[in-house]
């Protein structure tokens, strides 16, 4: 029997940038492994995942790798629940902490493992540009993405030897399901056309 494909772990993998980047791995021949709250993904059915459950991750890689190798990760899944900051809960702060940064920790310390004993891979954070900007009603979302930033360089020093690589995508205004609405109204691409070099988000 010949060995399995190594798989490509995507959390967050049933819509938006998560969505695109599972297509786009398929489409170049991977094997891809993604994860969803429901467990459905844009290549069906995947693996039901909640990544503010530490003990959740674990297991769900594990299972993956029962499945075969491990070649990498993609961090993608994530929130952004929008608040004034005077009426931001230490709660609301804290779980959008746990569901953008936190999980990006866990994922990435559980599947280090099977990185090494695969001869190393590659860790890849979806972050945000929003990490180094002051969006009024957005602290919980850009503080979580800092973090992301943080972890990630700390990480891509403290594994290199492993010939593990980390490294942080941080998107700007990308179109997806989840925003459109948002990007077509007329005030906003006003403002896109004004702000964004190329006059419109990107895709």
């Amino acid at each position: 029997m010949p060995e399995p494909k190594a798989q490509i772990i995507v959390t967050g993998a049933s819509r938006g940038i998560g969505a695109a980047i599972t297509r786009e791995l398929q489409a170049r021949g991977h094997r891809v492994a993604g994860t969803s709250r429901s467990g459905e993904t844009v290549l069906g059915r995947g693996h039901a995942l909640d990544v503010t459950d530490a003990a959740a991750i674990a297991r769900t890689i594990a299972a993956i790798a029962a499945d075969g190798p491990i070649a990498g990760l993609v961090n993608n899944a994530g929130a952004y629940v929008p608040s004034p900051s005077a009426e931001l809960s230490a709660d609301a702060f804290e779980h959008t902490m746990r569901t953008n940064a936190t999980s990006v920790l866990v994922a990435a310390r559980e599947v280090r493992p099977y990185l090494v004993a695969a001869g190393g891979g590659l860790i890849v954070n979806i972050g945000s540009f929003f990490d180094k900007l002051g969006v009024p009603g957005g602290l919980a979302y850009c503080a979580s993405k800092a973090a992301v930033g943080a972890i990630t360089r700390c990480l891509a020093v403290e594994w290199a030897p492993d010939r593990i690589r980390v490294m942080n995508v941080a998107p700007g205004y990308i179109e997806t399901d989840l925003n459109r609405d948002f990007l077509g109204n007329d005030r906003i691409k006003s403002w896109l056309a004004r702000r964004v070099p190329a006059g419109r988000p990107g895709t």
